[in-house]
């Protein structure tokens, strides 16, 4: 999931064009400015002028240069501002525009990547994954519960089927409304095939049309990925995978407990799953394994972590998948889970 040299130079390359674009917008609106407005280069060979002059005279041991070079200039911009107003420009017209003013679009604030860029090397994992595809067939606008029964009652709640997917969608609806607000994380967990996964579709289709960014693994892509950067060849900027999967605004970890469990998958959940925590990032973990099986499975520590810090909601009934397969033998492919 690390970002390629190549897909880094890509990214890169993205930031310096939007550079060379802002200083091409910024020639135009000057070329465009002074032919409206004359009086505004006048204005702007004054500043340069008086700039140096001052600066001249700061050298030669005049220190109240400085605070009258920045009364007068006060006053020059704000006649500036006003020129162009009267032009019909905005008083910005003539300020260098950016597509993200706190890294200026070089994507780097201090040396430390900016927030827009970490959302674009997230956006390029995340398309990665292919999900960006199932996102178009798999979200809230198709969601449906007609294939979820009122009879099916599950044992250990008295609820039917249907009753306990309401209680799950609103809730996964919530969770999509209220981010980032509240930090909260989700656990789906039940029957085989009652649509978990795709609740964690719709939560993420949502944020990501809000722009925060979300990274989606299989439990084995997951642990098949920590595995490659813990024992094998890192990829490059191996360091900054860890990063993503600690740092961005949502973690879905999908299937939990198809993997194969040993000591080392115990013990990067539970790295993975406190750290996000600690750093107060939202996870949500969808998984067939009742929550005795994740207790024994996973260690009492790491079902203390999820059953203390997780909103539990259990899914039951019959494998939706096969009900489509019956009802629409011969028919076209249904969205609903």
């Amino acid at each position: 999931m690390a970002l390629s040299n190549s897909q880094y130079d890509q990214l890169m390359r993205t930031y310096e064009l939007r550079q060379l674009d802002n200083e091409h917008r910024l020639r135009r609106h000057y070329e465009n400015a002074y032919a409206l407005i004359p009086e505004l280069k006048e204005l702007d060979e004054h500043v340069s002028s008086l700039s140096i002059a001052q600066a001249k005279n700061l050298l030669e041991g005049d220190d109240s240069a400085l605070g009258q070079l920045r009364e007068r200039l006060s006053l020059l911009f704000a006649r500036k501002k006003e020129l162009l107003l009267a032009g019909g420009l905005p008083e910005d017209y003539l300020e260098r525009q950016y597509a993200c003013a706190d890294c200026r679009d070089t994507g780097y604030i201090g040396g430390r990547k900016c927030h827009c860029l970490q959302k674009a090397i997230i956006d390029m994992l995340y398309t990665q994954s292919n999900l960006k595809d199932v996102l178009h067939q798999e979200n809230f606008s198709t969601f449906c519960t007609d294939y979820y029964s009122g009879n099916f009652i599950d044992p250990l709640t008295g609820k039917s089927s249907r009753e306990l997917m309401q209680i799950a969608l609103a809730a996964c609806h919530e969770f999509a409304e209220g981010f980032p607000g509240r930090i909260e994380n989700i656990l789906l967990y039940g029957d085989t095939g009652v649509g978990k996964s795709f609740l964690t579709h719709c939560i993420a289709k949502e944020l990501m049309d809000k722009s925060y960014s979300v990274i989606y693994f299989s439990a084995v892509q997951l642990f098949d990925h920590l595995a490659k950067n813990t024992f094998g060849k890192k990829e490059a900027d191996g360091t900054e995978a860890f990063g993503h999967i600690y740092d961005c605004d949502l973690l879905i970890i999908d299937d939990l407990g198809t993997e194969l469990s040993n000591s080392f998958t115990v013990s990067q959940l539970f790295v993975c799953l406190n750290e996000r925590i600690l750093r107060k990032k939202s996870t949500i973990i969808s998984t067939n394994l009742a929550l005795d099986d994740i207790n024994s499975v996973y260690s009492e520590r790491i079902f203390s972590r999820v059953s203390s810090n997780y909103r539990m909601l259990r899914l039951t009934g019959d494998d939706i998948r096969i009900q489509k397969k019956l009802l629409n033998l011969g028919g076209t492919h249904d969205a609903t889970p």
